[in-house]
């Protein structure tokens, strides 16, 4: 019994691995993008004409990402804001870290 528990937690932490991965791809993907829509101004396009096409959804599937429409026109308005990922994401997280400690500071008080 130790040893199937064993392996059903490798497995899992092998496709959390997976999905990591796959996603660092989308990512890169939406880079490419947005540096597209600076120098041609057709990034937009380019992601959804990715999204839209067999790799692209297999990628976003591995990813955990449902590939469907909505998703695709959440990636074309994101490409649009012309903000790159890393930005994106550590931004968010600073704002996430300072509402923490707003919220700590408020409950010390």
């Amino acid at each position: 019994m130790r040893d199937f528990v064993d392996g059903t937690a490798f497995n899992a932490e092998q496709g959390n691995r997976a999905r990591k991965l796959f996603a660092a791809v989308v990512l890169a993907a939406l880079d490419d993008a947005i540096a597209d829509d600076k120098k041609y101004g057709n990034g937009p396009e380019q992601i959804a004409r990715w999204a839209r096409s067999r790799d692209g959804r297999e990628v976003l599937t591995c990813a955990g990402i449902d590939p469907n429409e909505r998703v695709v026109s959440g990636l074309m308005e994101f490409v649009s804001k012309g903000v790159r990922t890393s930005v994106a994401l550590s931004r968010e997280e600073s704002e996430r870290r300072n509402a923490a400690l707003l919220a700590e500071a408020a409950q010390a008080a």
